[in-house]
């Protein structure tokens, strides 16, 4: 059903492009309106970014051009839905705020993602991951630096999830109109979505667990960390479950520690009989023997978890084109029974002939193409 549905995504960086980067794998036909390259402070990001726009078609429109806003109409005049990433009241100063599209298509998803929401205190302040992070409890949770400081994350942990979150709004919204032909305006925030990552703390907080240090997944506990083994490299130990610590205790022959797993006064001496144990064996030894059994994976670098022969075995990358050569990305992961094949799809800009196929797939003339072309409305 999804290859029938069509999505203008007006987003540039972060939560949006992720949300129809993914709609687009799973087949939803999303086309790319991005604004003329004026010099001015938006940031690009690299060409590599959301796999390029694998597959997504991308139109340079001015949309403070007159004919440029009417270009954009006459596109979302037949489509399903719409995302915009600006801060809230740009859309509509641009000619394309939910009102106005609305009176182009009573029955489109209208859908905003912003970092703090449309409305509230921080409704127009600006941010990136790491201050949604901040905000949220994330960073004060995690690890710590030397100078006591938080530790910052090693990905872009909000704008994943803010992406996900507006899929999933984007696909209940959708479903909705569906049954009732009914469109929707939908008002995404990454930072609600982080709240949702930190749930499992909140709601401890919430339920009056407060806890004076910290806890069984934020370096409380000997059960969950990462140790050091004989060759300098790292593992992760995740053994919360009793018989997974167990199996754990067994193997590292430490099985006097079995009963002390949640001891509160002993955690940093287990740990330190944890450490010293791991590190008389290198990484590679101690997965062969605890991987199966106890909770244990090796701490990758990028370079390593692409070699990662079970990721590998799960169809890691695909080929696609990017200016005349042959480059890999990462494959999507599609949790369907009979995924579509991706490889050769085309990456970066559009080609002006594939503008002007697309835009005669909305009924646009030959010769109304060539006047919008000339007028300086899109490119």
């Amino acid at each position: 059903m999804l290859d029938k549905l069509v999505l203008l995504d007006f987003s540039s960086m972060g939560p949006g492009p992720r949300c129809t980067r993914l709609l687009a794998d799973y087949g939803v036909r999303v086309i790319k309106v991005r604004p003329p390259d004026r010099g001015n402070r938006v940031m690009a990001a690299p060409w590599y970014a959301y796999s390029a726009n694998r597959g997504i078609p991308q139109l340079t429109v001015d949309l403070k051009h007159d004919s440029g806003r009417a270009l954009v109409h006459r596109l979302l005049g037949t489509a399903d839905a719409m995302v915009e990433s600006f801060r809230p009241g740009v859309a509509a100063r641009l000619g394309i705020g939910y009102e106005d599209v609305r009176r182009t298509n009573e029955s489109i998803v209208y859908c905003s993602v912003s970092g703090y929401g449309q409305h509230g205190p921080y409704a127009q302040w600006p941010a990136h991951d790491l201050n949604w992070l901040a905000l949220g409890g994330f960073l004060d949770a995690g690890t710590r630096r030397a100078d006591g400081g938080p530790a910052l994350p090693g990905g872009t942990v909000a704008d994943a999830v803010g992406g996900y979150s507006t899929a999933v709004a984007l696909l209940s919204a959708l479903l909705r109109r569906v049954q009732t032909g009914e469109g929707a305006r939908l008002d995404v925030s990454v930072m609600d979505s982080v709240l949702r990552v930190m749930q499992f703390v909140l709601d401890g907080h919430l339920a009056g667990e407060e806890h004076s240090g910290p806890g069984l997944l934020t370096g409380g506990s000997a059960c969950y960390d990462v140790y050091r083994t004989a060759d300098g490299r790292w593992l992760s130990v995740g053994a919360i479950e009793p018989h997974f610590w167990a199996a754990l205790c067994r193997g590292l022959g430490l099985e006097h520690r079995i009963p002390d797993q949640h001891h509160p006064g002993s955690q940093e001496e287990i740990r330190a009989e944890v450490a010293a144990v791991f590190a008389t064996r290198t990484r590679a030894e101690w997965i062969t023997e605890l991987g199966p059994h106890a909770c244990v994976a090796p701490v990758n670098s990028p370079a390593e978890a692409l070699a990662d022969p079970h990721l590998r075995s799960r169809a890691l990358t695909i080929e696609v084109e990017h200016e005349g050569r042959s480059i890999r990305q990462l494959a999507p992961r599609l949790a369907v029974p009979d995924p579509p094949d991706l490889n050769q799809q085309p990456v970066g800009p559009t080609s002006t002939a594939d503008v002007d196929e697309l835009l005669r797939g909305f009924s646009l003339t030959d010769e109304e193409i060539t006047g919008l072309r000339g007028s300086g409305a899109f490119g």
